[in-house]
């Protein structure tokens, strides 16, 4: 059986030691954003692997790329049929089960007093987006959960339904996305 992987990008990371500890006691791995897993990490969560070791390819252009990556989409999009499978399994890329993602906050950027243009404009979030969109689409495979006030639920049902996550739950996620 294989591992079950979640992967977290958080600008919120209320609760979010608590949640990936609980995450990792149901048995799964941990992928995490530079700034998440630095976060994570000093919540003493050990095992954390960093998506630029995970994809192979280091941020670039001052950390505004480094989600975009295939092997992330594919991992969020890839449905449970014979075919993506194959590619999956061709190309040694794992699903991910779980996306954890909230976006940077825009509107306090800019409405701090003095703010400058530039530094606004850093937090157009681009890489957050795709993932919460990508996880959404594909919510019958992949439970996206952008709400720190989802976290315990999730642990709750993740203990009572053996490591599964419902149909319902799913749908109800990737409609708080949208």
């Amino acid at each position: 059986m294989r591992q079950r992987l979640a992967l977290f990008s958080l600008t919120d990371t209320a609760g979010s030691v608590d949640f990936a500890k609980g995450l990792q006691d149901l048995g799964y791995g941990i992928l995490a954003t530079d700034g998440t897993k630095a976060h994570l990490s000093a919540g003493d969560l050990e095992g954390v692997m960093n998506v630029s070791d995970f994809t192979g390819e280091p941020a670039r252009f001052g950390g505004r790329l480094k989600t975009l990556h295939h092997k992330i989409y594919a991992g969020l999009l890839a449905k449970p049929i014979d075919a993506d499978r194959e590619v999956l399994k061709l190309l040694e890329w794992p699903e991910i089960d779980l996306a954890v993602v909230n976006l940077y906050d825009f509107r306090a950027a800019a409405k701090k007093p003095g703010a400058k243009f530039e530094e606004v404009i850093e937090k157009i979030d681009i890489g957050g987006p795709t993932m919460l969109r990508a996880a959404a689409k594909n919510w019958q495979d992949v439970a996206v959960v952008w709400d720190p006030s989802d976290y315990s639920a999730i642990i709750e049902e993740l203990k009572q339904k053996k490591g599964q996550i419902s149909e319902e739950t799913c749908f109800r996620l990737a409609k708080k996305v949208f």
